[in-house]
């Protein structure tokens, strides 16, 4: 189908009845009114990550007072607050709760346009700008309001064309999403070999106890000017903390040109503020902010090191703020933090068991990176009608 033959529409006539549903007020879903089971409550994180671990739930009566906030298949959750503009799609198989404040449902007419492509519509730079740019809030960033989401303008072909087009985005990202699926087992296993070795293992109340700095190098990164920011490729990668983190390795946004404190290939980044405790790996040289610290084991044993931070994810959990203060952790603390020290050799010995698997990971996830990108090159090219398929 030529582009010519492409119709531009406003959003709101793309959408079904009660197309448009904004979360509930906070007044009406109080936290002392949360459960710890029942119906789930979808929060920002579950648009931000397209993830389906909930934390809050509610009981039938709540949901009866809050039913027209409840989320149906094929709805587009989309976050409004803070981190805005991420949208997800609730399946078939999700469970049915309800929206929280911070977030808005789109509900699509299927008989004019199909989630899937209005969800990359929203994935171009066109698309997530139109939601985001008239977005206000001094303090905290929110979405604009109900009539200019609904007034947003995009050029939709007919539903078959918009089914081929869905067909092959969707397939790279079935398989960057088989790719996320085979390493999570991956590392699974990896964490158990650890587990076995290192924590529950007979040998281990034989061992040394130390600090953390006799077997890992802590380098703490600090952030540059914030004029050297660019996502021109100006400079080099640079990562200011959680927030750009992946299931691995962090998603590369911004270059710096005044680099201050590098992250070496394989270094494991700790997040160490705000919260403190996340953990990726660097994939290559780079930049870390203040938000970062980068480590390395001593005599290159990366894997080691790798899941020897992530055992120790209960100890940071200590670090969590309270109220308005931000959890944070320094150089010094992290220094003095007490592990069970192995033998070199049983150290080395899982490093040449273990990183086999950590670079069977790190090349999937370079698959995937290539995947992404051919995805985000075709995108905009096949939304727009300038590539036909």
């Amino acid at each position: 189908m030529s582009s010519k033959e492409w119709t531009t529409h406003k959003l709101g006539y793309l959408l079904g009845e009660k197309g448009y549903v904004r979360g509930p007020f906070g007044s009406s879903l109080k936290r002392g009114e949360m459960k710890s089971s029942g119906i789930p409550v979808y929060e920002q994180q579950h648009a931000i990550y397209n993830s389906r671990d909930f934390r809050f739930y509610i009981d039938e009566d709540k949901l009866k007072e809050l039913k027209r906030f409840q989320v149906k298949t094929n709805d587009l959750i989309v976050s409004c607050s803070g981190t805005i503009g991420k949208v997800s799609i609730i399946r078939e198989e999700d469970p049915k709760g309800i929206i929280s404040q911070a977030l808005l449902i789109l509900r699509p007419d299927n008989t004019k346009v199909i989630p899937e492509y209005l969800q990359y519509y929203f994935s171009t730079r066109e698309g997530f700008n139109n939601l985001v740019s008239t977005s206000h809030g001094s303090v905290q960033i929110n979405i604009a309001g109900r009539n200019i989401v609904e007034g947003i303008q995009l050029k939709v072909p007919n539903i078959p064309t918009q089914r081929r087009i869905v067909g092959v985005l969707s397939a790279l990202d079935e398989k960057i999403e088989l790719n996320r699926q085979t390493n999570a087992t991956l590392e699974a296993i990896a964490q158990s070999i650890f587990r076995e070795w290192f924590v529950d293992g007979e040998d281990v109340e034989n061992w040394k106890v130390g600090k953390l700095e006799e077997i890992v190098d802590i380098n703490m990164g600090q952030s540059p000017s914030g004029e050297s920011y660019n996502q021109n490729g100006e400079g080099i990668i640079f990562f200011q903390g959680k927030a750009e983190f992946g299931f691995r390795f962090p998603t590369v946004d911004k270059y710096t040109t005044e680099p201050k404190k590098f992250a070496k290939p394989f270094d494991t980044l700790l997040s160490v503020r705000a919260p403190v405790g996340s953990i990726n790996m660097a994939s290559e040289k780079c930049c870390i902010g203040r938000g970062l610290a980068a480590i390395s084991g001593k005599n290159n044993v990366w894997s080691f090191t790798f899941y020897l931070l992530k055992s120790l994810e209960e100890h940071f959990n200590s670090y969590e703020g309270t109220g308005t203060v931000f959890g944070s952790i320094n150089k010094k603390e992290l220094e003095n933090i007490t592990v069970v020290i192995p033998p070199q050799e049983a150290i080395s010995e899982f490093e040449r068991i273990v990183n086999p698997i950590d670079m069977a990971i790190f090349n999937l996830e370079q698959q995937s990176a290539t995947l992404a990108s051919l995805r985000n090159t075709l995108l905009p090219k096949l939304m727009s009608g300038e590539l036909e398929c």
